[in-house]
């Protein structure tokens, strides 16, 4: 699919009359738990010519497309990205950290990276992170469950106790979390990825209540230490700074 997505990338570029600094997978193909049906969740960041700034009025900062191959795109202006990092964004951090990676402006990169590590946040990702898993995890609490719903409640729990104990931005490969849990339950959960990858994303799965418990021990346990967590270390002066490097490159 990858020369059809830069294929997309480009006729976005040419139709909108901007440049895509960063695209990114996102979703359960970045994670690495992919349904075979799952769609590809493409997400850029791009960037305007430099008069397009200058304007008084509010324009329109995101590009979104979903073709009929499975092709689901969502973009965000340059200007937008920078209102997004300064609050520390969970899901503008994970674009930027993915492992599948379309299109790399390296001088955008080079420069946006110190950024993005210096305005994250734990506390406030942290906390996005619980408010996901918590609904999760009640969408979880029945006797057939929806395996998808299982495995965003498993990611967004590990990653709210990854922030927890590391302080650091969390991975977004899933397997790069179950260093998190003991070894028993890390054989349970690779046999469930095992699963998802042969079943569609509609497929529902008998529970495993006990990890289901496992997994209610957790938010429960995030819940409480998350409040505990320090914010992040953003410099608005040095935000515009890169803003205007980033324009000329």
């Amino acid at each position: 699919m990858t020369p059809k997505i830069l294929k997309k990338i480009k006729e976005i570029e040419e139709t909108r009359n901007v440049e895509v600094l960063l695209a990114v997978e996102s979703g359960s193909r970045a994670w690495g738990f992919a349904s075979p049906d799952s769609d590809y969740d493409i997400r850029f960041i791009y960037r305007h010519e430099k008069d397009w700034y200058l304007s008084p009025w509010d324009k329109d900062e995101t590009i979104e497309f979903m073709t009929e191959d499975d092709l689901d795109g969502s973009g965000w202006d340059l200007r937008k990205t920078f209102h997004l990092l300064l609050k520390s964004n969970a899901a503008l951090l994970s674009w930027f950290y993915s492992p599948i990676v379309y299109v790399k402006n390296e001088n955008f990169y080079k420069l946006f990276k110190p950024l993005a590590d210096a305005c994250f946040s734990p506390i406030a990702v942290s906390y996005h992170y619980l408010s996901m898993s918590k609904k999760y995890l009640e969408a979880c609490r029945s006797d057939e469950v929806k395996l998808k719903s299982y495995f965003y409640c498993l990611r967004t729990a590990l990653t709210g106790k990854w922030i927890i104990e590391k302080g650091m931005v969390p991975p977004v490969l899933f397997s790069e979390l179950l260093v998190l849990v003991d070894d028993y339950t890390k054989t349970k959960i690779e046999e469930l990825v095992a699963l998802k990858a042969t079943k569609g994303e509609s497929y529902y799965h008998s529970n495993d209540w006990e990890l289901f418990g496992f997994l209610e021990s957790m938010v429960k346990d995030n819940e409480e230490k998350a409040k505990n967590l320090v914010g992040g270390k953003a410099n608005k002066n040095e935000m515009e700074r890169v803003f205007k490097e980033i324009l000329k490159v």
